[in-house]
């Protein structure tokens, strides 16, 4: 058996017997034998119980990151308007 959390506990090999174990074979679990549309359904359903798992950020919480998303690049295009404009200066310098 696993210890971590949220695992899926299997039987340890010294539960069963030998013989109990080979009369079991091994299946391809729920992907054994669906088609494309089952595994497209199965993905889909994945992807559904994934997003039920997100922490979705409140509406002050995203207007908050979105000002600060905002106010960075309006920084950072200030930042890159300076840089430009310093190079064409020093190149009309350098070049006549």
């Amino acid at each position: 058996m696993t210890d971590a959390v949220g695992s899926i506990d299997k039987p340890d090999a010294d539960d069963e017997s030998p013989e109990a174990q080979e009369k079991k074979p091994r299946k391809g679990g729920k992907r054994g034998k669906k088609g494309p549309l089952g595994r497209l359904a199965l993905f889909y359903r994945q992807v559904v119980a994934e997003l039920r798992k997100v922490v979705w950020p409140t509406r002050n919480q995203l207007s908050t990151y979105t000002t600060v998303v905002i106010v960075f690049v309006v920084i950072m295009i200030g930042f890159v308007a300076v840089i430009d404009y310093g190079f064409s200066q020093a190149m009309k310098y350098v070049f006549g």
